[in-house]
């Protein structure tokens, strides 16, 4: 082996290494993908499902995995255990719940990265797809109040309203800057979502 040969070997391990470090680590990240049926997820076991097999191409597939989304009777802040969760590039975004809820996480734009660790698009970005399906209110709970705020518990791709986030903290709506609980799409289905700024993506956490 030459000099470079052996130098170009070293890097490839530690490229690899740091990749391997980073995989082991993730355990937030926004879906590089939806379901593809707009807010039709498959309900919650179907949201958990797509979470858990993104994961596991980006080499997290061994731990186990919840979409933080509510229902009409589910919090989302329950669903994700306790933390502390860091994205695809080792940034610590919550150390706990209640951090995750406060205005000391570090969720934003820079931060809230695929399981590829890719940056989606924000409210300056063509397509806009900040969007962000959450089905809660502020502080990770459900809504009470009788409307539809999860397109009937994520199986509707027609009638309903979905609650959004906007993971760059940018927009409208009656909490623009909030990153789970911004304001409701205009419908259930694909064009529905695009056409209020997003494209079906959600969050998902490593429970364990």
């Amino acid at each position: 082996m030459t000099k470079t040969q052996f130098v170009v070997s070293l890097l490839t391990c530690a490229v690899l290494g740091a990749t391997s470090a980073a995989a082991q680590d993730l355990s937030f990240f926004i879906t590089s993908k939806g379901s593809g049926k707009g807010a039709d997820l498959g309900g919650l076991a179907g949201a958990d499902a797509i979470c858990q097999k993104l994961a596991a191409a980006a080499g997290a597939g061994s731990k186990t995995w919840h979409a933080y989304l509510s229902t009409k009777t589910v919090n989302a802040k329950d669903r994700i255990g306790s933390g502390p969760w860091y994205n695809a590039k080792g940034v610590k975004v919550a150390e706990s719940v209640a951090d995750l809820h406060s205005d000391n996480n570090k969720l934003g734009k820079e931060n809230s990265l695929t399981e590829k660790g890719a940056m989606v698009n924000g409210r300056q970005d063509k397509p806009n797809t900040h969007d962000i399906l959450t089905g809660s209110q502020l502080d990770g709970t459900h809504f009470a109040d009788g409307e539809d705020h999860t397109c009937s518990d994520w199986t509707s791709s027609g009638e309903g309203s979905a609650q959004v986030g906007h993971h760059d903290r940018q927009g409208g709506g009656a909490n623009p800057t909030s990153w789970n609980s911004a304001h409701g799409s205009r419908g259930c289905s694909q064009e529905n979502l695009i056409g209020t700024g997003g494209n079906g993506y959600f969050y998902c956490f490593a429970v364990k």
